[in-house]
């Protein structure tokens, strides 16, 4: 019977294994130790663990291996707390756990990152005879990684006799959690030097802690010269991972190169090169191509389709996002999906379809942060202020706490609607009632409110105390350029001019304002010679016709 429930567990049946369960009770062997030990291996990998624990409660007598499966079998259903309080009534009942006990106990409290049970696991197997087992150790050191303690990660690491290619990649996978890269580098070098080939594991785990940036990119194509060196480069699980890293560094030609070698079509290498291209904005037909290829070859998960909404937000192409929108239907993806409706909310809204986004918010039975946030900015994109207002007011109904993307959101809305006297409203309300602190965009939501409200010397106050970069404070100027020119205030856009000049020497468009502003003035000479200024060190080429 127990070879007919491992081909049982092979072919994933239940109803098979279930009727050779019956047989057994019919046959008389209800009190068999060793089958209802197989019956609780058969269940729990078959993932009924409910029938697992039934059978293991009904056992007179329960050996080391029954606790363990049943402990395995928790942790492999991810009830990983139940895991734990097993292994506890274990230790209660005198059984004394091995190694495998000891890995399905330390693995739950990695996944749980539950220190205080970790620690104490740690104890008993300091005072076990399986304190320098391989296996015990690995798992240790794998524990205390992704718990955040990696002092004693590498304590334990180092007082190990004995250390194969898992010990390592454990170790540098725990450096990778925590983004050290450079101790993850520098282990890397440590394990070829004692002999220990690296495997797909390994370079999977340097991969991810891997920066942004041409420092990242230097780092990624080092590790890319040891795949090839060591006979990864047509690993299609390395492969992805170097997909990945090579998108998040920006370099989405090397990227799709790769991905282009992939013998089979990769679901997770897709969508993180179609993510590359929405974040960049960037070859949005090539990304649609990979969609199309992919969603032909093999089924669609939620992180591609989510994927594709922004693109399709990017292109503000709302044919394309209807399209997506009724494959998500058809693939039941939407059903209760918080992520996806609030994506589908905001392609609607960049792409023009502002009514559909109300339609999806409706249809939401639960709403978050983002929900409200996405048709919000949605309403304020579409110039109804006294909407998005009306929102926010539902939004606190229901007990909802407006955060900093909320604060731009309405700030902007404010902007478009002419509403100044609310957007001070809600700055006041944000730093004193609800702690929010003020970055970068809220200044340069506030500035541009009150200069389309004519309230230009207050929003210049503010650009001159802005806290963000000079390319953003070189924005918020902009705004009060403009809002100088539709006023007539010479005086305050000669000055603002003037810091624009400083900050963009080189646009144009500041030169053509300004001389817009003298030219309305009557100022003829000025404006004249600011249009020299535009043109200065270039030969203008001279229009001319065919006819």
């Amino acid at each position: 019977y127990s070879k007919i429930l491992q081909l049982c567990i092979r072919s994933k049946s239940l109803k098979s294994g279930q009727l050779i369960h019956s047989r057994l009770i019919i046959d008389g062997f209800p009190q068999n130790a060793r089958l209802k030990t197989s019956l609780i291996s058969f269940y729990s990998k078959i993932g009924d663990i409910g029938s697992a624990r039934k059978v293991f409660d009904e056992m007179s007598e329960r050996s080391l291996v029954a606790w363990s499966t049943l402990i395995s079998g928790y942790c492999k259903c991810g009830d990983d707390v139940e895991a734990l309080r097993v292994f506890a009534s274990m230790h209660c009942a005198g059984i004394r756990a091995n190694q495998f006990t000891y890995g399905s106990a330390l693995s739950a409290c990695t996944r749980l990152s539950c220190s205080e049970s970790g620690n104490q696991v740690h104890c008993r197997v300091e005072k076990s005879r399986f304190v320098n087992n391989l296996f015990v150790q690995s798992a240790l050191v794998d524990f205390h990684a992704k718990c955040g303690k990696i002092e004693d990660s590498r304590s334990v690491f180092e007082s190990m006799e004995r250390r194969d290619s898992v010990s390592w990649n454990v170790l540098i996978g725990g450096y990778a959690a925590r983004r050290l890269t450079r101790n993850a580098m520098l282990t890397f070098c440590l394990m070829l030097r004692e002999g220990i080939l690296p495997d797909s594991f390994t370079f999977g785990n340097l991969l991810k802690c891997t920066t942004h940036g041409d420092e990242g990119l230097s780092k990624v194509g080092a590790i890319h010269g040891y795949v090839s060196k060591f006979g990864f480069g047509s690993h299609e699980f390395v492969i992805g991972c170097l997909v990945d890293a090579y998108v998040k560094c920006r370099s989405l030609a090397t990227a799709h190169l790769l991905y282009s070698s992939l013998n089979e079509v990769d679901v997770v290498s897709c969508t993180a090169l179609i993510k590359g291209y929405a974040s960049e904005g960037v070859n949005l037909e090539k990304a649609l191509l990979l969609f199309l290829e992919v969603h032909k070859e093999t089924s669609t998960d939620e992180m591609l389709l989510c994927s594709m909404l922004g693109i399709c937000a990017k292109a503000a192409s709302l044919w394309l996002g209807k399209q997506i929108h009724a494959t998500l239907v058809k693939c039941c993806h939407l059903h209760h999906d918080m992520a996806m409706s609030n994506s589908l909310i905001g392609m609607y809204s960049k792409s023009g379809g502002i009514e559909d986004a109300g339609l999806v918010f409706d249809e939401m039975p639960i709403r978050n942060v983002v929900s409200w946030t996405s048709l919000i900015a949605g309403c304020g994109m579409h110039g109804r202020g006294r909407e998005a207002l009306r929102l926010l007011s539902e939004m606190e109904r229901e007990r909802l706490e407006p955060n900093g993307v909320t604060l731009v959101s309405l700030l902007s809305a404010c902007d478009h609607g002419g509403f100044t006297a609310r957007a001070w409203e809600f700055i006041r309300t944000a730093v004193d009632g609800r702690g929010i602190e003020l970055g970068p965009k809220h200044f340069a939501c506030l500035a541009d409110t009150l200069a389309r409200a004519g309230y230009m010397d207050e929003a210049y106050d503010l650009a001159c105390e802005f806290p963000g970069s000079e390319s953003e404070r070189a924005s918020v100027l902009g705004s009060i350029l403009g809002a100088c020119s539709t006023y007539g205030n010479t005086k305050l856009g000669r000055i603002v001019a003037g810091s624009l000049f400083r900050l963009e020497p080189e646009k144009r468009t500041n030169y053509v304002v300004m001389a817009g502003i003298y030219a309305g003035a009557g100022l003829w000479n000025d404006a004249t010679e600011m249009m020299r200024k535009k043109f200065r060190g270039e030969v203008k080429v001279p229009g001319h016709s065919c006819l």
